[in-house]
């Protein structure tokens, strides 16, 4: 399987190192050209190499992580392809530090991309933890890491779902696009919320329940 990054900052680095260790391979894009993301490809090995928005595009599944106020440019160098299942990581930052001052919309920022994107799934996923997190081993002695996601189309969502818990995640499903605004960085509850799945605990009670 092949994940399209369309932005090489720390949020795709983050994910393609997960990809990578699970055996798929990562095209990285950014808006000025493959031929500056000779050290990005380097430091992920040969399962990754470098090339257009546009071939990125064309990847099984699509990572936006981007600047908000590049989202517009950088979707609109996106091929059109019907079925194009899209992970949207932005965060709806009209402007970053010192100010840091939130875009508010009255949909959901992943709502305004997919209206960007017609004919793609777009999921929510990834925006409401910090770099770090989602770069760190989501295997933990207390559990897995909880990765909060939305989307509108089931079969999409399924394959995202297996493909993050091969990762190591415990991914949640919030719904349908629109919860996705529970991740946002405008008052989301779950925005820079980072947990784990206590797996050993569950495991204890559901022994239990089926004791006779």
């Amino acid at each position: 399987m092949k994940f399209g990054m369309i932005g090489a900052g720390t949020v795709s680095r983050a994910i393609a190192g997960h990809v990578v260790k699970a055996g798929h391979d990562v095209v990285f894009s950014n808006s000025r050209g493959p031929g500056t993301l000779d050290a990005v490809v380097d430091a992920f090995g040969p399962r990754a190499s470098a090339g257009t928005v546009a071939e990125a595009g064309a990847a099984d599944f699509v990572v936006l992580a981007v600047r908000w106020t590049r989202v517009r440019d950088a979707v609109g160098n996106l091929p059109t392809r019907d079925g194009r299942i899209v992970i949207d990581a932005t965060n709806q930052w009209a402007s970053l530090t010192p100010t840091f001052v939130a875009d508010h919309l009255e949909i959901g920022g992943s709502e305004l991309v997919a209206s960007l994107i017609p004919g793609a799934h777009v999921i929510k996923a990834f925006d409401n933890m910090y770099g770090p997190y989602i770069a760190a081993d989501p295997v933990t002695d207390a559990g897995r890491r909880i990765l909060f996601y939305a989307g509108d189309d089931g079969t999409s969502k399924d394959l995202f779902r297996s493909v993050v818990e091969d990762f190591g995640f415990a991914p949640v499903d919030l719904g349908p696009l629109e919860m996705g605004r529970l991740m946002q960085v405008d008052g989301g509850p779950l925005s820079g919320l980072h947990a784990v799945r206590e797996d050993r605990a569950l495991q204890m009670v559901d022994a239990s329940s089926n004791q006779p």
